[in-house]
């Protein structure tokens, strides 16, 4: 499985972005997926988690209300739609894949990104 993701960028406070993350390889609608991130000297964390049909999603708490992840099975493609950025919003965004992963921890997700770099300047 490869995952590539787009739409990383620089905006200011109060912006929005929208992420993608294109898959490649087999049953991609079988793929529990999300959005990690991890910003300098700071540990990765948890954006937003989905399961495979797009039924069950999980957000942690700086992200509930202002960032959306959605996914589209037949394109292959993972969202995540960021509304309302904050300066410390500012991180490198991975997505994230695995066969099942419901948890918070890194280290369940097999699959990763290179990342895309996320600015928000005040």
């Amino acid at each position: 499985v490869q995952l590539v993701e787009s739409g990383g960028g620089s905006v200011q406070a109060g912006g929005s972005l929208r992420l993608s993350c294109t898959a490649s390889g087999p049953r991609f609608s079988n793929w529990f997926m999300g959005w990690f991130r991890q910003a300098p000297g700071k540990e990765r964390e948890l954006v937003a988690r989905i399961n495979w049909s797009g039924s069950n999603t999980h957000y942690e708490n700086f992200a509930e209300g202002r960032f959306t992840i959605s996914r589209d099975n037949a394109k292959n493609t993972l969202y995540l739609q960021m509304d309302s950025l904050r300066p410390e919003d500012t991180s490198v965004y991975y997505c994230v894949a695995d066969s099942y992963a419901t948890s918070s921890d890194w280290r369940d997700y097999t699959y990763w990104g290179q990342g895309t770099q996320v600015t928000v300047s005040s």
